[in-house]
């Protein structure tokens, strides 16, 4: 028992959703387009595996009431009315529960819950593009967004555990209730669907759907995306949790965004500073067109490697502790092999500036790359205990100076579209 449930175009959830069409799928789930009859509008069901731990539906229902006084991250103080309106502005971010059922099928039983659907996540958007890059103002109003989301989950008590700029989803710009089912036809495709055979040529188990289907594309390239259009909400909060109530030494969240201390203090739970190393990565991808370590890495040391060649050598305790330092860099930290040697300078250069000029796009003036760096600066820090907080990112310069004023020029395009 355990896996995903077979899911065809068709199907019928809780006497109430018609299954249209396929969003995606994750590790512990599948994410059906329905037609949810009772309302006449479409959702987006998300059936989750039968052997999974249902903890995202328990943190999305606490993350829906927002307790003013939780704050139980560390950071400044702020006044009541500050406060009222960044929970708000947070809350906005997070996707909201309209519904939720359990189904049986020959895998097991399925916890199911209905959301608002998205347009695409920021890793898809880069994907569809040829330069993968964002439109500078673009990029400055999805940070924005995104440091103010993770804010929000830390002041009600949650880590979100797996932020990476693939689980930032950017929300719909237009109603899709408008359109008929036809009519989604018509615009977006029908459904595609590829048959399962076994290698053998034996029958499918009826645990296993006859066909896949693939995924309905409803997104655009990231260098065509508007300011009007970058509105996100934060998703999968599958590896959530709340450090006053559990301890957590693991993370699953992708290799290039895993914090150091996973690695050399395998001892100590993570808590909220692993949110912000990961969120620093995340930052980075939007900004700029490539990762700021190396995408191909496959192992810790490669990764360790990447690390203190942009940000510098380890701390001595975690220094002394890699062996893997042998051959690449002398003790005092320096690399062996120039040639192949990226310091910071050089990713923001070739990953940020370079292909912006190539492509025409207006670069990042001096005041604003050094504001990025010290804002980075202060979130990459190999001691957990010292990054900033999420507090502390919002008052950082550039936010304040380029990418909040970038939101509220998103937020007001907005209003009046609406």
């Amino acid at each position: 028992m355990g896996g995903y449930h077979p899911i065809a175009i068709g199907d019928q959830f809780h006497d109430r959703y018609r299954v249209v069409h396929k969003l995606g799928h994750g590790t512990y789930s599948t994410v059906w387009l329905a037609q949810d009859r009772k309302f006449k509008r479409y959702v987006a069901v998300k059936v989750c595996t039968a052997d999974s731990n249902p903890r995202e539906l328990d943190v999305l229902s606490e993350l829906a009431s927002p307790q003013q006084n939780q704050d139980t991250s560390p950071g400044r103080t702020v006044i009541p009315s500050q406060q009222t309106q960044g929970v708000s502005l947070g809350r906005a971010m997070i996707p909201s529960v309209l519904d939720t059922f359990n189904i049986r099928g020959p895998n097991g039983t399925h916890v199911c819950y209905v959301t608002t659907p998205a347009r695409m996540s920021l890793s898809e958007a880069k994907d569809e593009s040829y330069n993968r890059l964002f439109q500078l103002e673009v990029a400055r109003a999805l940070v924005a967004q995104l440091v103010i989301a993770v804010e929000y989950v830390h002041s009600q008590g949650f880590v979100h555990g797996d932020l990476h700029y693939g689980n930032v989803l950017l929300r719909l710009p237009y109603n899709l209730d408008q359109l008929t089912i036809e009519e989604l036809y018509q615009k977006y495709g029908e459904p595609q669907a590829e048959a399962i055979r076994r290698f053998d040529g034996k029958p499918l188990p009826l645990t296993i759907p006859s066909h896949a289907v693939i995924p309905i594309w409803l997104g655009e390239a990231s260098d065509k995306l508007s300011l009007p259009e970058a509105k996100i909400l934060l998703g999968d909060f599958g590896e959530a949790f709340s450090p006053a109530k559990q301890q957590n030494y693991e993370s699953h969240t992708p290799l290039i965004n895993r914090p150091p201390e996973v690695r050399f203090e395998p001892h100590k739970s993570i808590s909220f500073p692993s949110d912000v190393w990961s969120l620093g990565c995340a930052v980075w991808n939007i900004i700029a067109q490539s990762p700021l370590f190396d995408q191909y890495i496959i192992s810790g040391d490669d990764l360790t490697c990447e690390q203190v060649e942009a940000l510098g050598i380890l701390p001595p305790e975690w220094w002394c502790q890699w062996e893997g330092r042998h051959g690449r860099f002398t003790e005092d930290g320096k690399p062996m092999n120039r040639k192949s040697y990226r310091s910071w300078e050089d990713r923001f250069e070739d990953s940020v500036q370079g292909p912006r000029q190539e492509e025409g796009m207006p670069l990042v003036e001096p005041a604003e790359r050094d504001a990025i760096f010290s804002m980075l600066r202060s979130m990459l820090v190999f001691r957990p205990e010292s990054r900033a907080t999420a507090k502390q990112i919002l008052d950082s310069e550039w936010m304040v100076k380029w990418a909040l004023p970038e939101f509220e020029k998103c937020r007001l395009a907005g209003q009046r579209n609406g």
